[in-house]
């Protein structure tokens, strides 16, 4: 612990320093494999969308013994066609949904489940939501992100700068696509749940990229006064500065989550979970990714054209300022400061 306490002060003083602006082409490399994946992903199997959004119809028997295959076949023998998504919940549930059905394939299926299980027809819960009220759905679940997505915009332009809001608009965009991506891998069905997991690692990321931005402001508050070091060279510095808090405050978000992934969805079987859990403990991960190598980096490529941070990082260089490619530097060199050259001596005659 000492020692991850001394490296945090180490790097937040600028002693020892990743270079995390100068390897972005690697960072980017990683994000474009993943964004490749999660295309493909899209492309070949898709989202599963559950019935609260194309519409449907499901049964919830309660039984001591919950099986998919004696659920699968009482849907056959109610003769329903078309591939039925069965589940079982805990230890007492099994639940059945299937696409659109008439009132008699309802009925037939409620029946055929009843002569399964050897329960009450009654005891069955059962929903039945049409495809206009799961587009209604759909619908208001884009309009969230989009008007999640432009109140932030406004907001960090207003706060900070608009090309730091530019840049965190984008990290959320590549963490939100990712997501969907390895959702789409997994197969788990997007459900309301599912929404409300996109919408918290949006603010998530969010949160961690501020935290790396309001130290970027700090650090570059006056920057072109001076000519100590560039632009690029102090948003290196702010991340080095913030990556102890991040990674920290992400291993703490992500064992409550994990837990209930692993735990409560994996082992206890609590299907209702898993929707909300896995999108959760994606996004945490990827948005920590993307608030230290997407954000900071399209930040300093965004202000790096401006004319004002050209002719400083010329000034910078003229001075023998250390060049952003530098893997680690120490203090001296973050400060822009080169090693003080010492008076010649004559020689001896």
């Amino acid at each position: 612990m000492s020692k991850l306490s001394g490296l945090g002060g180490r790097l937040y003083r600028g002693e020892t320093s990743v270079n995390f602006i100068g390897r972005r082409r690697r960072w980017y490399t990683v994000s474009a494999v993943f964004i490749l994946l999660s295309i493909g992903a899209l492309a070949v199997q898709g989202l599963h969308l559950g019935i609260e959004f194309k519409g449907g119809s499901s049964f919830t028997v309660t039984t001591q013994n919950p099986s998919v295959t004696e659920a699968r076949a009482a849907v056959e023998e109610a003769g329903v066609s078309g591939e039925a998504i069965i589940q079982v919940l805990g230890d007492n549930k099994v639940r059945v949904q299937t696409g659109a059905l008439e009132t008699a394939q309802n009925n037939a299926v409620q029946d055929a489940l009843a002569a399964k299980f050897s329960v009450d027809v009654a005891s069955i819960d059962t929903q039945i939501i049409g495809p206009s009220w799961g587009k209604e759905i759909t619908r208001k679940a884009l309009y969230g992100l989009f008007g999640f997505l432009l109140v932030v915009m406004i907001y960090l332009a207003m706060a900070l700068e608009p090309k730091m809001a530019l840049a965190a608009i984008v990290a959320v965009i590549h963490d939100v696509f990712i997501t969907v991506g390895i959702y789409a891998l997994v197969g788990f069905d997007v459900t309301p749940a599912t929404i409300i997991g996109f919408l918290t690692i949006l603010g998530y990321s969010l949160y961690d990229t501020v935290v790396v931005f309001d130290k970027v402001r700090e650090n570059t508050k006056s920057i072109t006064s001076s000519s100590t070091k560039t632009y690029s060279q102090a948003v290196n510095l702010a991340v080095n500065q913030t990556i102890v808090r991040s990674t920290n405050t992400s291993i703490v978000a992500l064992l409550p989550v994990a837990s209930i992934l692993f735990v409560g969805a994996g082992l206890l079987g609590a299907g209702t979970l898993k929707d909300l859990s896995l999108a959760l403990f994606i996004g945490l991960i990827v948005g920590t990714y993307s608030s230290i190598f997407i954000a900071p980096p399209v930040l300093a490529q965004l202000r790096e054209k401006e004319p004002a941070m050209m002719a400083l990082s010329k000034r910078v260089n003229a001075r023998g300022g250390v060049s952003s490619e530098a893997s680690s530097t120490p203090a001296a060199a973050v400060n822009g400061r080169g090693p003080r050259n010492q008076p010649k001596r004559k020689g001896r005659k």
